[in-house]
């Protein structure tokens, strides 16, 4: 089994190593766009053409399955990839409102997501669908993904953030962006037990099982 990880930076390698620890017999490769870092503030057609790019590697690999692991892309590029590659199998990574609906008690939430993200279409229909009677706070994430990309991280930052959001009353924090993921021990600590912290690594697996009908 051949799987392919693109993400726009570092967040594909956590997303890769998940996927190991399920897979140990796949090979997996990775691919990202450093030099393009961030995709999250960027317009729509230039992540689509930068992300067409990226991916072309895993394209001539013939992986049986290519996951999008950066929400910016899945949310701007995905449905012209698969218009474009039919043949291909892509997986996306969204943003975890579903799941946060079903885990909050105040019905109060935080997305944590890329400009672009929250500004998609598929984020929008997210929302409609899964996010009625949800009060969703989006706090300003747009410095993060270049901070974690350069290991300059502004911890101070993050917690102004995180208790914000927690003074607000959301018990639910989404990680909408891959890069997130290597603060995800960070967030769950400067949050203390007021708000639970989720992203889909564990999630992925199981898509790329149900894809390719594994047991």
């Amino acid at each position: 089994m051949k799987l392919g990880v693109f993400d726009s930076g570092i967040g594909g390698e956590a997303i890769a190593a998940a996927l190991r620890l399920v897979f140990p017999m796949a090979i997996i490769t990775t691919v990202n766009d450093h030099k393009n870092v961030p995709y999250g503030s960027k317009t729509p057609s230039e992540i689509i053409h930068l992300t067409d790019i990226a991916i072309q590697p895993l394209i001539n690999a013939d992986c049986d399955i290519i996951i999008l692991a950066c929400n910016t892309a899945t949310a701007v590029a995905i449905e012209s990839l698969r218009t474009k590659y039919p043949n291909q199998k892509f997986i996306g990574i969204e943003p975890m409102v579903k799941t946060a609906a079903e885990l909050t008690k105040s019905h109060i939430i935080a997305v944590c997501a890329t400009p672009a993200t929250l500004a998609s279409d598929r984020y929008s229909k997210l929302v409609k669908k899964f996010g009625a009677g949800l009060s969703i706070i989006e706090p300003d994430c747009s410095s993060w993904a270049q901070m974690i990309e350069d290991d300059q991280i502004n911890y101070r930052l993050i917690s102004q953030t995180i208790n914000d959001i927690c003074g607000r009353g959301a018990d639910v924090i989404v990680l909408g962006c891959t890069h997130y993921n290597w603060i995800k021990d960070s967030i769950i600590k400067i949050a203390d037990g007021r708000a639970q912290t989720i992203e889909p690594s564990s999630a992925i697996g199981n898509r790329v099982k149900q894809l390719l009908q594994l047991r």
